[in-house]
């Protein structure tokens, strides 16, 4: 009888795998229409994604804010806590989109607009800066010289001109933003708010029934510092970018600097990115400063600028994300490299917390395999 069971057994595993040979095969056969469908279907699901993921970035200021519903003696606001939480959020984002579009964007698109407009004119009046400086001059090495002799006759129109950028920017928008994937996307993100303790403890529950105890309580504390690690950095580079643009609008302003939002803005922007971020901003902010505006005013607000990156630096910037982030700056600027290089800006960005993450894993890791290497050195010894 059990040998007639093993056979089975056997008989059955090599069924299997004959099927599941034929399926690869066939999947592989058929590589572009699989891709075509697996594509397809993640078109489909892609809002529900995007939903999850603006759910899981106002989680945190709604759950302070329930907290802070919750406290209140009006009874309506404790019933419903968690509902006014969600509306209070996004009442906030409603009014930061209608202030940016309505007051900020306008000024940053028509600097962009004037600044495409007469580009070529700013190109030639730095050919000729360059030309009439003396002979002498460190800027007239043989390298710069074969340099600028190559861009000479070229007509930056025909590569950034209004009509592309406006095709640039209307084909990114059409892209990454439909109105029908945005309002799921939005609409996913409000249910799991309003459901995410439900979620939270079957996410929970589950986790607890498939791993072991040990498992399940490091799954648990690497999500918790994960979590608060992400949080803070998100949020902190966020409003420190904020704070950044709008200071370096100001000085720009006062100082008279041509484009001075469009600047500050694409400054704030890039603050974002740590330490690279900054150089890239204010190297080519000097650049435009220097074609618009001459020599003195690009070092005035060179000065200017890495006065308040300093401040930024060692004030603005470590009261408001702390020290959530302790790992050094060559390790950060490792991290950036290896992101940017493989998911652009967007990996330059999260770079500095994914390393964090995985700074205090491998760390972790290293303590238990010490731990157990010294206790089976206290066994031998004994």
């Amino acid at each position: 009888m059990e040998n007639k069971k093993e056979q089975i057994k056997k008989w059955g595993y090599w069924f299997l795998l004959g099927v599941a040979l034929i399926v690869i095969y066939k999947c592989l056969d058929n590589f572009t229409d699989v891709t075509g469908v697996i594509g397809n279907f993640l078109s489909v699901i892609a809002p529900f994604f995007v939903g999850i993921f603006i759910a899981y970035l106002l989680y945190m200021p709604c759950r302070k804010l329930e907290t802070f519903f919750r406290k209140r003696k009006i009874k309506i606001f404790k019933r419903k806590a968690r509902t006014f939480s969600i509306i209070t959020v996004y009442f906030i984002i409603l009014l930061v989109i209608v202030i940016l579009f309505s007051f900020i964007l306008p000024v940053v698109w028509d600097s962009i607009v004037d600044f495409v407009s007469n580009i070529q004119s700013y190109y030639e009046t730095a050919i000729e800066r360059y030309n009439s400086l003396p002979q002498d001059s460190i800027l007239k090495s043989e390298q710069v010289n074969e340099f600028i002799d190559s861009i000479k006759h070229i007509d930056i129109r025909e590569y950034f001109n209004f009509d592309k950028v406006m095709g640039y920017i209307s084909g990114a928008i059409s892209a990454v933003t439909g109105i029908v994937d945005v309002f799921v996307a939005v609409i996913v993100s409000i249910y799991v708010l309003a459901e995410r303790g439900k979620i939270l403890t079957f996410v929970k529950r589950f986790a607890e029934a498939i791993f072991k105890e040990r498992t399940y309580k490091n799954l648990d504390k690497y999500y918790k510092h994960s979590n608060e690690i992400f949080f803070k950095f998100i949020a902190g580079q966020f409003l420190d970018a904020i704070v950044v643009g709008i200071l370096t609008t100001i000085a720009m302003t006062i100082m008279g600097v041509k484009y001075a939002p469009l600047l500050g803005f694409f400054i704030g922007i890039f603050n974002m990115i740590p330490f690279v971020g900054a150089i890239i901003a204010v190297g080519i902010s000097a650049i435009i400063t220097l074609i618009t505006g001459g020599l003195s005013q690009a070092i005035w607000m060179l000065i200017v600028v890495i006065i308040l990156q300093q401040i930024d630096a060692n004030i603005i910037n470590p009261k408001i994300i702390g020290k959530t982030l302790k790992i050094s700056p060559l390790l950060v600027l490792l991290a950036i490299s290896i992101g940017g290089a493989y998911f652009g800006i967007l990996g330059m960005f999260l770079a500095v917390p994914v390393i964090a993450i995985a700074k205090i894993l491998i760390e972790d890791f290293v303590d238990y395999r010490l731990a157990i290497k010294k206790g089976k050195e206290k066994e031998e010894q004994s």
